[in-house]
């Protein structure tokens, strides 16, 4: 009931909501809901990514691109590269990160 409970924390929330699914030491899921006009802001990844719109609209955005990635839409984002998330509309997102 992850999603549910992100969905949840939204409404009151001004920031965006992450939560791990599961992890161990070579790999980990996570969530992301995230708002209309709300930024999951820069940071780096530390380990290859995959990133999954589920639900919504984002911007992917590095130093001289952006991406957009629409519901259903699946991104690698690169390892070390600083970037950010901007939601285009409410959206959920799944992280998936491990080699």
């Amino acid at each position: 009931m992850i999603i549910k409970n992100i969905l949840n924390e939204l409404i009151t929330s001004a920031r965006p909501v992450a939560r791990v699914i599961k992890s161990n030491s070579h790999f980990k899921s996570l969530v992301i809901g995230l708002k209309t006009d709300t930024i999951w802001t820069d940071h780096k990844a530390p380990l290859p990514t995959t990133l999954l719109v589920i639900e919504g609209s984002v911007i992917y955005k590095e130093t001289n691109r952006q991406v957009i990635l629409h519901k259903h839409d699946n991104f690698d984002i690169p390892v070390d590269i600083t970037h950010s998330l901007y939601a285009v509309d409410d959206s959920i997102c799944i992280l998936i990160q491990g080699a």
